[in-house]
């Protein structure tokens, strides 16, 4: 391409303190060194750990910075040694890389890799250095994948080639939320036909849950929300019964309990909230309940003595999976992200329902907003 080697000037959100709005400006992106991708982003999903970012919750997360790890584009241009994409292929950035060099990679068992940001800081490239320049000041990447950029630059690892008739403003979801909550109760829960399952918080990942419990056969799915908006979309992705705790004067669990008998098989939270965990904790099956945390912990969380007073009681089998640090739950991504964009392609998934807005970049700031009102 004519851009090939050349710095691109673009359009980007960036991020220049903790607790500001984004400010979409003007970025200079330099051209990717060896073993590097950059990538003209198509389209980019918003992300509640995008907000997380803004809010200034995660203290290794240096600003100013580019956020965006949902995204999905066109190669642009390649650096030297990179053979697994070309300029024009159709591509997904990963924010949970997959070298396929580490022990983690070479694990069948493990969908983690030595070089995610759990393990190395993705604030600048591999050699430590930004590819992202604004107003003659070096602004970070996140996560390596910075999708709200209309350019950005990966490791060759941190990107997944995908079929070319995938459209890009539906399979960017592929990128995070939907196969973190799809595959938290296909891959991590695994979920058993005729199980009952209730899944906390109707969010893109709580509803990508209650698409996973579906497709493994679950015969009963509660979805449960504060918000009585989200329970219309909730049942036509397949759940059966919706339930709001304020309507209640009761805590939510005994409800639960009430409904179920015994309690369910398998409760989901994906809020990040200290009373959900609680509460989803306490609606588990004894013995045999399976409780899978999805969300970043809250902030006031504390591993207090209710919680191991529950896990002990009841005997539950507890699995936590921060998004922010570990999402894809089970799916090797350069492996798997392609798979599920075929399985879309051959309409065996549908995560279209989850897209409630489409927004011009320069009205991020409105998707944030709507984000936090509930309303997408």
């Amino acid at each position: 391409m004519a851009t090939s080697g050349k710095v691109i000037r673009c359009r980007a959100a960036v991020a220049w303190a903790a607790g500001k709005p984004l400010s979409v400006e003007e970025v200079e992106v330099a051209p990717p060194k060896a073993q590097e991708v950059r990538v003209k982003i198509v389209a980019s999903g918003i992300c509640r750990t995008d907000d997380h970012v803004l809010g200034g919750y995660f203290p290794n997360i240096e600003f100013p910075v580019i956020p965006g790890h949902e995204g999905a584009g066109i190669v642009e241009s390649v650096g030297e040694g990179v053979t697994s994409v070309k300029p024009g292929d159709k591509v997904i950035p990963l924010c949970l890389p997959q070298c396929g060099e580490c022990c983690f990679c070479l694990n069948p068992d493990s969908n983690y890799c030595i070089k995610s940001h759990f393990s190395e800081s993705q604030n600048l490239m591999p050699d430590k250095t930004s590819r992202f320049t604004c107003k003659g000041k070096q602004i970070h990447h996140f996560l390596w994948t910075s999708t709200f950029a209309e350019y950005t630059v990966m490791p060759e690892y941190a990107v997944a080639k995908i079929d070319a008739a995938a459209p890009l403003d539906k399979v960017c979801l592929l990128g995070c939320g939907f196969p973190t909550g799809y595959g938290a109760a296909i891959n991590t829960a695994k979920v058993k036909p005729g199980s009952t399952c209730a899944v906390f918080g109707l969010g893109g990942v709580g509803l990508s849950v209650v698409m996973g419990c579906k497709a493994a056969g679950a015969s009963r799915i509660i979805a449960i929300d504060i918000n009585k908006d989200k329970f219309a979309k909730a049942k036509e992705l397949g759940a059966t019964d919706c339930v709001n705790p304020k309507d209640f004067t009761k805590p939510i669990h005994e409800v639960l309990m009430e409904m179920t008998g015994l309690g369910v098989d398998y409760s989901f939270e994906a809020i990040g909230h200290k009373d959900t965990l609680t509460a989803a904790l306490a609606s588990c099956k004894p013995l045999t309940g399976i409780y899978i945390h999805l969300k970043v912990l809250p902030s006031n969380f504390s591993t207090s003595q209710q919680v191991f007073m529950l896990l002990y009681q009841y005997s539950i089998s507890l699995i936590i999976h921060c998004v922010y640090f570990f999402p894809f739950l089970g799916w090797k991504t350069r492996d798997s992200i392609p798979k599920l964009v075929s399985s879309y392609l051959e309409k065996k998934l549908n995560p279209d329902l989850l897209i409630t807005h489409t927004l011009p970049i320069a009205e991020v700031n409105k998707g944030f907003e709507l984000l936090r009102a509930g309303k997408r």
